[in-house]
């Protein structure tokens, strides 16, 4: 048992040492709430009776209102909290050269670091089913996109009725890998643009926060525009309807080879910047994890750039495109209702993303996970062709609906989104200024962090309700595809398997987070997704 300083901060708390690693130098101690961290030896100290008095690292309320405790250290300057603390505290004597320069750098990290998380050390729990599990979904996750595409196609796409396998020369086309590598560099250069403004990220295990453009929307108005132009000019855009397995196989060429380069490269990245979930020792684990946490080229982000912008981005010109074949095919003069609804529906779901762009630097795909085969081939693979399935299938299997039907499907959508916002946006919100008037009646839990965890709104309903906005909207995007096939519902049953599974690693991340304020939390929010089922 040793006095351990909790990282941004002046505060020593008792702290057990779980064990210390050659390599990093760090010792991994854990503080009474049952927060795990890495500490430097000088950050780790000799217990003495006058800082051994009082522990503090889990505050004697355990829901407040007000939020006097989480905005101290965004709103006082520097110099009054850090004597107010050491008035507080009694810290143990120092040489006065010695406290002068703590004193100064504990001033400094006041300003440029609120929350310092665990320095990457070697991946212990491994996630998907380990090294097998990985090795398998990179083998499963491409054939289910060539089984759902082909089963599209199909005059009837009932799950029994098995697709039979195209030539491999009929699955690639030069031209078309040349389009999507035309496409890839197009957002590249719109993500370059001088344009938007500059955010920091959330701090590195080492403390520094990277820098961020946020320019998403403004390229989704240049792909506007740029799509225009084509149709003014009488391109075919349902070459891409004609062509589609063609540019799913590119894409998925394009990410294994991503992939690759991005493990390369990661293998002479320094310890600091190796993902937190990424760094077991075993290649295929770390292949497909991530290896490195922010790969970068110059300023030019490889992750938060794929994460946002040709997947995303691609998936609403794909809905487009499916629209432009179905009229072409069935000789429409206007698109049908339901392929009117998908389009819209999904059309709404990006532009919000993009929008709100910034949120994503708070997710789990930008602070924990590394940039390898998961992501690159989720971002440019899975998103634009299996989230467009809804309009693919239309193509083929058109569907009427009654405007009555419509208005309900629409109501449905509408609900999911408003929970799915206003959820995110309440977050977002309280995490930016706890002292927002509009948020003086939200109570919170208060945690070793300095963060709050929220027991009131959205966030008191049940754990995750983005989530829960999120299935109900992908339900809305199926429901005009009708009920004669399961094919176009594959999403919402892929979508809730995926969220329960993030939900189950969001849990187990904040239980080690948080602590026992995570415990208290769950109790007084037991229900995780779903109210009153799960």
């Amino acid at each position: 048992m040793v006095m351990g300083r909790w990282p941004g901060s002046v505060l020593y708390y008792e702290v057990q040492v779980a064990s210390y690693d050659d390599v990093t130098h760090l010792y991994t101690v854990k503080y009474k709430d049952g927060t795990e961290l890495a500490l430097k030896e000088s950050d780790i100290r000799k217990p003495s009776e006058n800082n051994t008095k009082r522990y503090n690292g889990e505050p004697e309320s355990t829901e407040k209102n007000d939020t006097s405790c989480i905005i101290l250290e965004q709103k006082l300057k520097p110099d009054l909290e850090v004597k107010r603390v050491l008035e507080q505290y009694s810290l143990r004597s120092r040489k006065d050269e010695k406290k002068k320069e703590e004193i100064y750098s504990e001033k400094k990290i006041f300003t440029t670091v609120k929350t310092v998380e665990k320095a990457p050390s070697k991946t212990k729990e491994l996630e998907f089913g380990g090294r097998i599990g990985t090795f398998m979904l990179m083998l499963f996750l491409p054939a289910t996109v060539l089984y759902l595409l082909l089963m599209c196609k199909q005059d009837d796409p009932s799950l029994m009725n098995f697709p039979p396998l195209p030539a491999l020369e009929s699955l690639w086309e030069t031209r078309v890998f040349g389009i999507f590598l035309l496409w890839f560099l197009l957002q590249a250069v719109f993500y370059m643009l001088p344009i938007g403004k500059v955010v920091e990220g959330l701090p590195l295990s080492s403390g520094k926060k990277l820098q961020y453009r946020i320019n998403g929307f403004y390229a989704f108005i240049f792909t506007a525009a740029a799509v225009g132009m084509l149709l003014y000019f009488q391109f075919e855009l349902h070459y891409l309807y004609d062509h589609f397995m063609q540019f799913a196989v590119s894409a998925a060429a394009f990410s294994l080879a991503l992939s690759i380069y991005l493990y390369v490269r990661s293998l002479k990245a320094p310890e600091e910047e190796l993902a937190p979930g990424g760094n077991s020792g075993y290649f295929i684990y770390d292949f497909f994890t991530g290896h490195e946490l922010n790969p970068r080229i110059g300023s030019f982000d490889l992750k938060y750039f794929c994460e946002l912008r040709p997947g995303l981005i691609g998936w609403v010109v794909v809905n487009l495109a499916m629209l432009l074949a179905e009229m072409k095919i069935h000789n429409l003069s206007v698109p049908s209702l339901s392929m009117i609804l998908v389009n819209s529906f999904q059309l709404l779901y990006v532009v919000d993303a993009l929008w709100n762009e910034e949120a994503v630097l708070t997710t789990m795909d930008i602070t924990h996970d590394g940039f390898g085969f998961m992501l690159a081939f989720g971002d440019l693979v899975w998103v634009p062709f299996v989230y467009s399935l809804q309009a693919f299938y239309l193509v083929g299997h058109p569907t009427e609906i009654s405007w009555p039907v419509a208005a309900a499907i629409t109501v449905v959508n509408c609900v999911g989104y408003y929970i799915f916002r206003s959820a995110n946006s309440q977050k977002n919100n309280f995490r930016r200024n706890p002292a927002d008037p509009k948020l003086a009646n939200l109570k919170f839990i208060p945690t070793a962090t300095g963060k709050g965890l929220l027991v009131t709104g959205w966030w008191g309903f049940v754990r995750h309700p983005n989530y829960l906005g999120d299935i109900i909207m992908a339900l809305a995007w199926s429901l005009p595809c009708g009920f004669n096939h399961i094919l176009p519902y594959f999403y919402v049953i892929y979508f809730i398997c995926l969220l329960v599974h993030r939900e189950a690693r969001d849990e187990h991340h904040c239980k080690q987070k948080y602590g026992l304020a995570w415990e208290r939390y769950c109790q007084r929010v037991p229900y995780r997704i779903f109210p009153y089922i799960y």
